[in-house]
């Protein structure tokens, strides 16, 4: 027979924390999406994707691996990965070593949007996060967070 164990309730502090953190990850999301969308017709998603792809090898990834980064579903970056390769930002060709995955490339246009869009990104986040996080050490917030969920 199994041991029971006792769960113990959040204390208030633990409370707070918690709902706090769930209020930034619903939030920020959509404050930078807004920026974003307002200054640059580019989602917070898109750009993001366009990150990643500038810091992967060769300027490509797996799509699934790719979804995985941005932390949408395989569905949902096909989708995003739609919008981006209508505007010629972004592009889809079979992976030489699989030829069952796809993999999305950047595109020279792609380069060049990305850069645009840079400096909107870069204000948005220091308005949103930073500006309010003097004082504190990132450094050692960073860590915290990426024992929640580590890096890939």
């Amino acid at each position: 027979m199994a041991k029971a164990t006792t769960i113990e309730p959040l204390n208030p502090d633990e409370e707070a924390f918690l709902r706090a953190l769930g209020r930034v990850m619903a939030l920020l999301p959509r404050i930078v999406d807004a920026d974003m969308l307002a200054e640059q017709d580019i989602s917070g998603t898109e750009y993001m994707v366009l990150v990643h792809l500038s810091e992967a090898p060769d300027n490509q990834m797996r799509m699934s691996e790719l979804a995985t980064a941005c932390g949408l579903s395989l569905s949902g970056m096909t989708r995003v990965v739609n919008r981006l390769e209508s505007q010629s930002l972004v592009m889809r060709v079979k992976s030489p070593e699989d030829g069952r995955a796809l993999l999305a490339v950047l595109t020279s246009p792609g380069w060049t949007r990305l850069k645009q869009a840079w400096p909107t990104n870069l204000a948005s986040v220091r308005r949103h996060v930073f500006s309010h996080l003097e004082g504190c050490d990132v450094a050692a917030a960073a860590k915290v967070l990426r024992r929640i969920a580590p890096d890939h």
